[in-house]
């Protein structure tokens, strides 16, 4: 019988776990986004991919993390039945302490993304409790942890669905994914759960994010089940749909598909569907008693070797500083930028405090005319940072602000990630205006463009609050131009093609 666990040992592996995960991509994630990258023909996604992979050395090196959303904290445990804890404490206190050691990490503190109560005051934790834990009791004498931090874009594109005993699983997938648009931030992976119940298809869906990738290997040799041929399938049709890094349309969308199944009662077909995004962090340990766990970092080189000059090669130069609706009306969808100056930032909680301000017809606290926001909820700086890692968020979700914000404050430039809606995209057309992408994934790499940043309203808000960074710089791509002309419907218009023959 192994020695019992004590409660220091799980909390500092939790912890331990945590914050390896924040810097390291697994090293299966960076072969497969590697070979991408060789493969890809689009320039816009190849550079999308290349800042991917850059930023993913950059803090593997820095220790610092790869995205500004830290996560959601996902603890799956397996315990044997002849285990023993040295505690009377409840798992999920053990495990809640873990985490909120990693958050509050001196030299690498982490986003605080929970919030207390869903429904009504919506108050930030502070420490990023409670973590989401799952217990399985199984044969053996040690505990088997995975601990995953899955950001909040490529959750939101969680789907659920019972099909009919009939249907096709696999043209369900194929219909959803088509939906989901780039607010998940692919190249990453896709998750299936099929069968059980509800709850449990996707659980498996979750979980199934955990497994090794393998669709090279997986290709290399040919399919050995059903499933396997269901998993390549869909693997080349996804692909095949030309979405691309970023959604700015090119031949890799997702590097895996994983599929998990379940005995399930005649009368139904549930599926979970869960997308894994480029910041894919997860890592596993065994617990026995001896101590805690030891991880092991990948080698630096696994990386492939990118220039960074080579991101800016080509990229036009704008001045925030004097931006004009002229200038702006210049620039073309799919163009590369690099922002220097002074940008705005605000995302959800600006927005609406924003926007009630204005249906008051009380004056802002800040003047946006001819200005830039960037939607960004940064990291905490450390050391002699200016700013944390600062990716973009999902901008989507700025969408029922923006006509507001166009029409009534002069904003002339929005800087975000994923696609527009037809209302939004129409908006920036009739007033003239420009919407720009950073990449989703390289939010270290972002941040080294951040040369000061100073908050210039609604402190309250924490990340949230309204700053002023000046940048040098900073790589972006016109998603939307001033003649509502969309990337994201051209990019992956243009690069959709028919599956390739198995």
């Amino acid at each position: 019988m192994s020695a019992p666990i004590t409660e220091e040992d799980l909390i500092a592996s939790i912890a331990d776990a945590l914050q390896f995960i924040s810097y390291y991509h697994p090293e299966d994630y960076i072969r497969h986004l590697t070979e991408s990258y060789r493969h890809e023909e689009s320039p816009a996604a190849k550079n999308a991919i290349a800042q991917i992979l850059a930023n993913s050395r950059m803090a593997a090196i820095g220790h610092r993390p790869i995205c500004q959303d830290t996560g959601v904290v996902n603890v799956f445990m397996k315990i044997g039945m002849g285990a023993r804890f040295a505690t009377h404490r409840p798992l999920d206190e053990l495990v809640d302490e873990g985490v909120r050691r990693a958050w509050r990490n001196d030299v690498n503190p982490l986003r605080a993304s929970m919030v207390r109560e869903p429904l009504f005051d919506r108050k930030n934790t502070g420490d990023n409790t409670p973590a989401n834990l799952h217990v399985e009791m199984v044969a053996g004498d040690t505990v088997e942890i995975h601990v995953a931090a899955k950001g909040g874009g490529s959750e939101n594109k969680s789907r659920f669905v019972v099909l009919e005993p009939s249907d096709s699983v696999g043209d369900w997938v194929l219909r959803t994914v088509e939906t989901l648009g780039a607010g998940w931030c692919p190249p990453g992976l896709l998750g299936i759960g099929v069968g059980g119940s509800a709850e449990k298809a996707m659980l498996m869906a979750k979980q199934s994010l955990l497994d090794p990738i393998d669709m090279t290997e997986l290709r290399a040799r040919g399919p050995a089940s059903k499933l396997e041929e269901m998993r390549i399938e869909l693997w080349e049709k996804i692909n095949a749909l030309g979405i691309g890094a970023q959604g700015l349309g090119g031949l890799t969308t997702v590097l895996d598909v994983k599929i998990r199944t379940f005995p399930v009662h005649a009368a139904s077909l549930p599926v979970g569907l869960i997308p894994q995004c480029a910041a894919d962090r997860h890592v596993h340990f065994v617990l026995d008693g001896s101590g805690p766990a030891q991880l092991t970092p990948p080698s630096l080189d696994l990386w492939p070797e990118i220039p960074l000059d080579g991101l800016k090669a080509g990229a036009r130069r704008v001045d925030l500083d004097r931006l004009t609706r002229a200038e702006v009306a210049t620039w073309r969808a799919g163009e590369t930028l690099l922002l220097s100056g002074r940008l705005l930032t605000g995302r959800d909680a600006a927005h609406l405090r924003m926007t009630k301000i204005l249906a008051a017809g009380q004056p802002l606290p800040v003047d946006f005319r001819d200005r830039a926001i960037y939607y960004v909820g940064p990291v905490d700086a450390v050391g002699t940072e200016a700013v944390g890692p600062a990716g973009p968020t999902t901008s989507t979700r700025m969408d029922r602000f923006t006509e507001a914000m166009l029409s009534q404050t002069g904003l002339l430039v929005m800087v975000g990630k994923a696609e527009r809606g037809p209302a939004t995209i129409e908006a920036i057309r009739v007033h003239r205006a420009a919407y720009l992408i950073a990449v989703g994934g390289a939010a270290y790499l972002v941040s080294k463009a951040i040369k000061s940043s100073r908050v210039l309203a609604f402190e309250d808000l924490g990340m949230e609050a309204i700053h002023e960074f000046v940048v040098a710089d900073m790589p972006v791509t016109v998603a939307v131009d001033a003649q509502g002309t969309s990337i994201h419907r051209e990019g992956p218009a243009r690069w959709r093609t028919a599956p390739a023959s198995p």
